[in-house]
């Protein structure tokens, strides 16, 4: 602006006008001519914020900051984010929430974990659930999932128009070629009817998987699955209009390869679940 003006008033009425002290302006002067000691790292906070679909907050940029070399801590990261006016956007997680208890429907399994959420070997334990989100057709899509306690992986995850036996066997379809059937692991549900259903059990007894389920109506009993729910709704779901059922599946599917190949997490070292799983195995 100093100089926009420059060019319409004397020098020295300019400053009185702008009460601008002179050894201001020329101390201004100087740092405007400086070379910007931030510049590499702020086109490094821009391309990694804008690859994160706007979803990483300055935690996570700065992981991804020293991963790159860099040596700002968090908090410079943060005002520089602040500056550069990069804000993640926050969508509220808030939805219809699916109850899919019927009362005792079948034999509902012994709670193993009893909220001991400590895995750190990939594939030993597991989580499912089964969530909603309402389409814009007027309709609910139901997304079924299992994930990985220890590396936070999406192992299967599949949409329908109903929460039927059908989606809950296709889910069970994706992991089965995943799972040691010699080691027994551990798949945790609530106590959901679709859970308690003989053909469902069979199933699990065959692969050689151990069933858990959480206490009736205590959803901190399955606090991992829950908490990837509230992490795809909140980074992903909210922030879309979706039209039917193949508009969500597509939109599930690109999210969750970026989630499982890029999405670091405190809990899992700094990692994206598939580098956790994979580091993890090598050991």
């Amino acid at each position: 602006m100093f100089l926009k003006l420059r060019s319409k008033y004397a020098f020295k009425t300019l400053l009185i006008k702008l009460k601008l002290p002179r050894a201001t302006y020329y101390d201004r002067l100087k740092r405007a001519k400086k070379p910007d000691k931030y510049c590499k790292v702020k086109q490094f906070i821009r391309k990694t914020f804008l690859r994160s679909g706007k979803r990483y907050g300055y935690r996570r940029i700065h992981q991804e900051a020293v991963e790159a070399g860099f040596t700002f801590c968090e908090e410079t990261i943060r005002k520089i984010m602040t500056v550069m006016g990069l804000k993640v956007t926050l969508y509220s997680k808030h939805t219809g929430r699916y109850n899919s208890y019927r009362g005792s429907v079948g034999k509902v399994a012994p709670n193993l974990l009893n909220q001991t959420f400590d895995a750190t070997k990939p594939l030993t334990v597991m989580h499912t659930d089964i969530t909603q989100v309402s389409l814009t057709n007027g309709k609910w899509g139901y997304i079924s999932v299992i994930t990985d306690e220890a590396s936070k992986e999406v192992l299967a995850i599949l949409a329908s128009y109903s929460p039927n036996k059908k989606l809950i066997k296709k889910t069970l379809d994706k992991v089965e070629k995943r799972i040691d059937r010699t080691f027994k692991p551990i798949l945790h549900s609530d106590q959901g009817w679709q859970y308690q259903v003989s053909d469902y059990q069979d199933r699990l007894k065959k692969l050689g998987i151990i069933q858990s389920m959480s206490r009736k109506g205590n959803c901190h009993d399955n606090a991992p699955v829950e908490s990837f729910f509230s992490i795809l709704k909140r980074e992903c779901l909210k922030r879309y209009q979706i039209k039917n059922i193949t508009e969500l599946r597509e939109i599930l599917a690109s999210y969750i390869k970026w989630y499982n190949n890029k999405r670091i997490s405190m809990e899992t070292e700094g990692l994206s679940p598939v580098a956790y799983r994979i580091k993890a195995l090598s050991v």
